[in-house]
């Protein structure tokens, strides 16, 4: 019996993610089977422009009641009430435990800022006015320019949940800058992927990967001179976009601020 050509698109294979340096495992042929699961339903959006219990609303005391907000008409930004990381940890031994490599830790540092994207209770970024999104780019590149002078941060996050079942604790639109004194362990794990692959190769991982997705044209969502975004070909999660400078950069925020004018007068 004569073996059958593989296919990507219906047998099952592993692909190599070279950031992370694992393989995840890939079986398209089971999109194909019957779903009598669970099915959800949008629900309807029927949140207010203002509401005065939102804690993050313009002029509302924010939670406990003790700090109320500016009347703020365009992005706000200001510490988290309830930072994961603080900057006034205690240094050295006091926060540092180890016994025998097995029970073992160590205090970290960090600050976590909260990025009310608009004063409007109703209004997620995707909907807003060019202009306001180009507000919101500054205020993330101000940020990540004054965290990254405190001596004690050593890596900024610029992030949203977005939505109850992402564990959102607030309606309000807004977004997280996390900046700590350590590097998460994945992204450590990237940048030494990162420099392993130019070493071998001579040539940037993700200048080498952005220049080959454009030339396939087969996984690309949107792009323009400034920035590609795709289904990445390691995706792991059902929905998972990528989204990458087209040029070498150090630092992408002043570049994404700088590439703002090459953005078309739409929504993506």
């Amino acid at each position: 019996m004569a073996e059958s050509e593989f296919e990507y698109s219906e047998h099952p294979h592993r692909r190599y993610n070279p950031l992370r340096g694992e393989w995840i495992l890939c079986s398209p042929h089971r999109a194909k089977r019957p779903w009598q699961g669970a099915t959800e339903e949008i629900p309807p959006d029927t949140r207010p422009e203002y509401d005065p219990n939102d804690y993050l609303g313009p002029g509302n005391f924010r939670s406990g009641g003790k700090a109320q907000n500016p009347n703020y008409a365009d992005t706000f930004v200001f510490d988290n009430d309830f930072m994961a990381l603080l900057p006034d940890t205690p240094d050295g031994s006091v926060g540092e435990i180890d016994k025998g490599d097995l029970f073992v830790a160590r205090a970290v540092k960090g600050r976590c800022r909260v990025v009310c994207f608009s004063p409007k209770l109703n209004l997620t970024i995707p909907e807003m006015e060019r202009e306001d999104v180009v507000k919101v780019v500054h205020a993330w590149t101000e940020e990540f320019l004054r965290l990254e002078k405190e001596p004690y941060i050593n890596y900024v996050q610029i992030f949203e949940n977005k939505g109850e079942m992402m564990g959102c604790s607030n309606p309000h639109p807004h977004g997280q800058i996390w900046s700590s004194g350590f590097i998460p362990a994945e992204v450590e794990k990237e940048l030494e992927n990162l420099k392993a692959y130019e070493e071998k190769h001579e040539v940037g991982m993700l200048e080498k990967y952005v220049q080959d997705e454009l030339t396939k044209k087969e996984r690309i969502v949107c792009q323009n001179d400034s920035f590609l975004c795709v289904v990445p070909f390691w995706a792991l999660w059902p929905f998972e976009v990528s989204t990458t400078a087209c040029r070498s950069t150090n630092v992408l925020l002043p570049a994404l601020r700088s590439a703002l004018d090459a953005f078309p007068n739409r929504r993506w």
